[in-house]
């Protein structure tokens, strides 16, 4: 069990430390306390007894809940997809892929390396199992072949998992070496300027629109670029 410290508060307003509370230790808590831990320090860094330092547990008591850290990568992928709501099924099964794709981006690009956690961890959990299920119940009702259902399930999650790991990618980069994203950008604005105009005319021409990405506007292009050949496959 972990301890909490309790306090009783003074009649002058003031809090007295009264002695320290047990906290039952379960699941759900070492969970929470993992993703923390997680944006905190990334995924190579997360560790079961970094988890348990910080409940204030002894590391062999998060096996009791968690059987080692394969399954911990389980139950986080999981916890993270339990923040995604299906779009609303009246929708045209277009409309219902642009929602879905953008709020699988955001969700993946509010936890710290989210997209290597699911990476590593094959989909086993009640919560990534739905949303595979509601995709793929989503493309028969739009008429899709049986064979080609996975693929295009596959298609549309190599896309939204590419694009949120390169955003996060960047972001990282600008904040650890330039400060802002936008600094990062002149940077290397200026950088392509002063490259050699006969080797690299286009390099150059087209540096305002490679440094300073408008994300939103990519990302749905590119998805309006895969749901027009989906739809032309129909």
């Amino acid at each position: 069990m972990a301890r909490r410290r309790m306090y009783m508060q003074r009649p002058d307003g003031q809090n007295e430390e009264i002695g320290l509370a047990h906290v039952p230790l379960d699941r759900e808590r070492i969970l929470g306390t993992a993703l923390e831990v997680l944006n905190e320090v990334g995924l190579k860094e997360l560790s079961m007894r970094k988890i348990a330092d910080r409940l204030q547990v002894k590391t062999a008591s998060l096996y009791y809940h968690v059987k080692d850290k394969e399954e911990l990568m389980q139950l986080l992928s999981d916890r993270i997809c339990r923040g995604m709501a299906w779009p609303e099924p009246s929708l045209g099964w277009q409309e219902q892929i642009y929602q879905w794709a953008e709020q699988l981006r955001k969700i993946l690009l509010s936890h710290r390396d989210a997209v290597e956690l699911f990476h590593q961890a094959i989909a086993k959990g009640s919560e990534r199992l739905a949303q595979i299920e509601n995709l793929y119940h989503l493309l028969v009702r739009a008429g899709f072949p049986d064979p080609h259902i996975p693929w295009i399930a596959s298609i549309l999650k190599n896309y939204v998992f590419g694009f949120a790991a390169e955003n996060a990618r960047l972001l990282a980069i600008a904040n650890n070496q330039h400060d802002s994203y936008e600094n990062m950008s002149e940077h290397y604005e200026q950088f392509y300027g002063q490259l050699p105009k006969e080797k690299f005319p286009n390099m150059i021409r087209l540096a305002p629109y490679t440094t300073r990405t408008d994300w939103e506007k990519e990302f749905h292009f590119g998805l309006s670029v895969l749901i027009d050949g989906l739809t032309g496959k129909l």
